[in-house]
């Protein structure tokens, strides 16, 4: 009855391509994310810390301060935004973002698509211990409900190559940093969706997208540059 219940309450998460593109210009900051969110508040409501970078000056200008505390292990001006008794964001009102347009980076960049598209929305709940709490687990069943098209075989092997980063990295978590902790489970997400490229190839004879398994150094070095040298730590 319970797997019957999830399909019926299935989402359309969009072909699923057009998603990774639109993904990667988030995670690069180029634009916001497209999220189809309807009513669904949960990740306003899961007891989340958000980070707001010293650069955000807009979000920063209609956040008040007494909410604001530093951000610890990182820079001075980094900080974080904390949440209410209830686990609520304190900035929604009626079930609303009160400050929507003027909105934190990490709200503007944050899609619930992405552990789906990772193949993590069935661990998301178990992954670490604070995601047993209700709240978080509200994501986790929001995130369960995603389901992508592939419309073009570049489709499914784009979605492999996410899911194949993802266990690569499981495997292999010091291609973060020689002295690496498996991340989190949005965190190791974001790695897999960055690299997933890199566990493809173009065929020289056909032109086409053909799965390839990369050694952990070149992994580390790729995902090293593309972070401006953050990840050789």
């Amino acid at each position: 009855m319970a797997d019957e219940g999830a399909h019926e309450h299935e989402l359309e998460a969009g072909d699923f391509s057009p998603w990774l593109e639109e993904m990667q210009h988030a995670l690069r900051g180029e634009r916001d994310s497209d999220v189809p969110c309807g009513t669904c508040t949960a990740c306003c409501t899961a007891s989340q810390f958000v980070h707001i970078g010293p650069d955000e000056t807009d979000a920063l200008a209609h956040i008040p301060a007494q909410l604001l505390f530093p951000a610890p292990r990182l820079a001075r001006g980094h900080v974080l935004m904390g949440y209410d008794e209830r686990g609520h964001c304190p900035m929604l009102v009626d079930g609303g973002c009160s400050i929507y347009a003027h909105r934190p980076r990490t709200c503007r960049t944050y899609d619930c698509r992405i552990f789906a598209a990772a193949g993590l929305e069935a661990d998301a709940a178990a992954d670490r211990a604070d995601w047993r709490d209700p709240h978080k687990a509200a994501i986790a069943r929001q995130a369960d409900r995603w389901r992508f098209g592939f419309t073009t075989p570049s489709d499914r092997l784009r979605a492999d190559a996410v899911r194949a980063a993802v266990t690569f990295v499981r495997e292999h978590p010091d291609v973060l940093s020689a002295r690496a902790a498996l991340p989190s489970t949005i965190g190791l997400a974001v790695v897999a969706v960055e690299l997933h490229d890199v566990f493809l190839q173009r065929d020289e004879m056909s032109g086409g997208l053909v799965p390839v398994a990369p050694e952990p150094g070149a992994v580390r070095v790729e995902l090293s540059r593309r972070r401006g040298g953050a990840a050789a730590c």
